[in-house]
């Protein structure tokens, strides 16, 4: 019994030891397009302020450049960007301080007059989507919405919700607005796991032709590695380790205490029936007595 207990403390102390704290990246305004010269607030939503979760980006310009050293303003895990610019379009992410990172989110800037706000992380399959086109003076003008370059359906409030997603749903979706113009495009990501991503690559330094960029979202960026799937991996090994001893120290004992000793032994007793020779050995034996008996009485 104490040899059991000590095992399932071992086994928790395990647990406890190979829990990985994770972070999860958020965005204000909840976007992955913004308009030109809007503030945006970034932060790490983490279970353990101790890993020292910060923010990291890559863009057409930079490659894993920390929030606050040539962008930004960042107090803690939070970032703010007081005034955000098209440069600034690319890939986002939380990342601590031993290399574990957040899902990534996209992030497109442009200097048009509408913007298509859409989900900044993956959708998962069954959920309600909804899709707002709006400018930057109003979110419920008359909207016309497109996926892949087809024409859905015209929207009279400005926004297209879309229920129970699948993974057919997913693709490159814009909004028009008659008089003000078209959405940079935006791509819509559906999934039922969790999903991994890519390293972060790096950027192409801006051409005269790349400064349209402002027009389109920064779709060809690789998210940074999802330290996830290794945490996970790290995980099972641990369990492993604790519970192969366990398990094998379990089955030794119940042999033992299964295996029968010598004094435990089964007896079995078979009685055959006699043969005619004993039956008639036992007949003989029986007038023998008898006549001593009758001997004895005269």
């Amino acid at each position: 019994m104490e040899e059991t207990s000590l095992l399932l403390l071992l086994c928790l102390t395990s647990l406890l030891s190979c829990t990985t704290n994770q972070a999860s990246l958020t965005v204000s305004p909840s976007s992955s397009q913004m308009f030109k010269g809007q503030s945006v607030s970034l932060s790490c939503e983490e279970d353990d302020s101790s890993a020292g979760w910060t923010l990291r980006r890559n863009t057409t310009t930079d490659t894993r450049t920390e929030c606050g050293v040539t962008w930004g303003r960042s107090p803690g895990s939070v970032c703010n960007i007081g005034l955000i610019l098209p440069w600034d379009s690319g890939v986002y992410w939380c990342e601590s301080r031993e290399g574990a990172t957040s899902k990534s989110i996209n992030i497109s800037v442009t200097g048009g007059s509408v913007i298509l706000q859409s989900p900044v992380l993956p959708v998962m399959e069954g959920h309600d989507v909804t899709l707002h086109c709006k400018t930057k003076t109003s979110s419920n003008l008359p909207a016309a919405f497109y996926k892949d370059g087809s024409f859905i359906r015209t929207e009279p409030a400005g926004h297209m919700t879309i229920r129970h997603v699948t993974r057919s749903d997913e693709g490159l979706y814009k909004c028009d607005i008659t008089g003000h113009g078209e959405s940079p495009p935006s791509w819509l990501t559906v999934t039922g796991t969790p999903t991994t991503t890519a390293p972060p690559p790096t950027l192409t330094p801006p051409t005269s032709a790349a400064m349209t960029f402002d027009v389109a979202p920064p779709t060809s960026a690789a998210p940074p590695p999802d330290s996830g799937h290794l945490h996970l991996v790290f995980r099972v090994v641990c369990h492993l380790v604790v519970f192969c001893p366990y398990c094998i120290s379990t089955f030794i004992m119940s042999l033992h205490q299964q295996r029968p000793t010598g004094n435990d032994l089964p007896v079995s007793m078979v009685i055959t029936p006699p043969t005619q020779a004993e039956e008639g050995l036992d007949d003989d034996d029986d007038d023998v007595i008898n006549a001593v008996t009758m001997e004895h009485h005269f």
